[in-house]
């Protein structure tokens, strides 16, 4: 697991306690909890979902935490999946209102952003990024620290929460109301940009957050050279009118055609 050491002598695992820190027990444990709602915590998952816009380093100093107490440090209780996963659904449905979308293209939205957008792309991205830490960021790599997998995944739905709260929830309100985000101006297309420059600039920070607490890895501040990048395509997309809200309504239109 993350990360897995090993030991000899008195503080040696017995064969029990060394198969129920195994990555497969750990999965079926975390799996299996997605079907007792009974057991997840909801209360500290929205209060995860609170720090990571105020101050997300609390919400992995709780990781931390949790390596001291259970020896590992991805979640393991799914809570937070499912919060999130009513977000998604709940905005996704706004989206379809705010588009004029009828149910049935509204339903084909939510099974595209749910499965491709959310699971499949955040599939993608976790295991990327597990190839990259593992293989470039770990300080001395061998079998005994490494970063697992669930904890990429962890990493990316820290990171994601925020991005979705502004581009699917707050910026509902700006796309044909207020500012109008959805049009041709100025305004809404500097708006809009700014939200989608906030949006992943949160996403960027707090994945950097995530590989930054792990102690044997080095160089993470590499992962915060993107925002160059990032800056630099807002400053182009708002002078040449490159309006990405506007870009996102007709890829959904699109998509349930």
């Amino acid at each position: 697991m993350l990360p897995t050491t090993s030991s000899h002598g008195n503080g040696a695992l017995g064969s029990r306690d060394a198969a129920r820190h195994t990555a497969g027990a750990k999965r079926y444990k975390y799996l299996r909890r997605l079907l007792h709602f009974r057991q997840m915590d909801f209360e500290f998952a929205l209060w995860q979902m609170l720090y990571l816009f105020t101050s997300p380093q609390r919400v992995y100093r709780n990781f931390h935490y949790r390596k001291q107490t259970k020896d590992q440090w991805a979640r393991d209780d799914p809570a937070f999946l499912v919060v999130l996963s009513i977000w998604l659904c709940v905005s996704t449905v706004g989206f379809g209102l705010v588009l004029d979308m009828g149910v049935l293209d509204t339903l084909k939205l939510l099974l595209w952003v749910v499965f491709v957008d959310c699971i499949g792309v955040g599939l993608l991205i976790s295991t990327l990024m597990w190839v990259i830490s593992n293989k470039y960021l770990l300080k001395h790599p061998s079998r005994d620290f490494d970063v697992e997998w669930g904890y990429a995944f962890d990493v990316h739905l820290n990171a994601f929460y925020p991005l979705l709260v502004i581009l699917h929830f707050l910026q509902l309100f700006f796309i044909n109301h207020v500012v109008v985000i959805n049009s041709e101006w100025f305004l809404g297309c500097f708006v809009g940009n700014t939200l989608w420059l906030i949006a992943i600039g949160y996403y960027l920070y707090i994945t950097f957050l995530g590989y930054n607490a792990l102690p044997f890895l080095k160089n993470t501040v590499v992962l915060l050279y993107p925002f160059a990048l990032l800056g630099l395509i807002y400053i182009l997309s708002v002078t040449l009118g490159w309006n990405f809200t506007r870009g996102l309504c007709s890829f959904y239109k699109y998509r349930v055609q």
